[in-house]
């Protein structure tokens, strides 16, 4: 099964794009993803029910979050309403190992993204405020890198042992599918995404 693991909608300040016209492109373009994950900014969209679509484009569509931490961007897969009371999903420069600890502690992960990225991203923080504790997971593939981004998110995770997985970071619909993860067996659920990534069995793609 393949998800994209990395999106936007208009439920982010900086999305363009509404679930349903992603499903809609996935299909007229033959995107070859089976789903994708809805990963809005410093939020986690209880609200959105896409069940509806999920079942007319026969897509798995799930929910997530992108927070902002000290080291960056970190997608936080598996969210509870209990894991929103921990830390404040809005704020800007959280700590990064307190979002890995509350999250394995409410059964989800917490992957960093694009860490290439200047800024933003891990590798750009690591060389001043060290290797963090209890990253097992990284975005080595990701569909709005530019230049050596991704080249240094790959490298960063085989010296450090981290696996990789990959996301569009679509922002508007015809970036969808960009990259993506590949998994061996469905995945249907928000706690089977989080039992398919803890197991450790997926491979990362591109097709941008």
């Amino acid at each position: 099964m393949i998800l994209d693991l990395h999106s936007h909608s208009i439920a982010s300040d900086d999305g363009r794009a509404k679930v349903e016209n992603y499903c809609k492109w996935i299909r007229k373009k033959e995107v070859p993803i089976d789903g994708f994950v809805l990963t809005e900014h410093r939020q986690f969209d209880f609200a959105g029910d896409y069940a509806a679509l999920a079942r007319d484009f026969d897509l798995t569509i799930l929910k997530a979050s992108e927070v902002e931490t000290e080291y960056g961007h970190v997608l936080v897969f598996g969210v509870t309403p209990a894991l929103t009371e921990r830390f404040d999903f809005g704020a800007i420069g959280l700590p990064l190992v307190r979002v890995i600890e509350e999250s394995q502690h409410h059964g989800a992960i917490a992957v960093p993204c694009h860490p290439g990225r200047t800024k933003v991203g891990m590798c750009a923080h690591i060389e001043t405020l060290g290797v963090p504790d209890g990253v097992t997971i990284v975005e080595t593939l990701n569909g709005g890198s530019r230049g050596s981004e991704d080249e240094s998110a790959q490298a960063m995770a085989a010296q450090l042992g981290y696996q990789g997985v990959g996301g569009s970071d679509a922002h508007i619909v015809s970036h969808i599918g960009r990259c993506a993860t590949r998994f061996p067996a469905p995945v249907r659920s928000e706690t089977e995404l989080v039992e398919a990534l803890q197991a450790g069995e997926f491979e990362a793609l591109s097709w941008k």
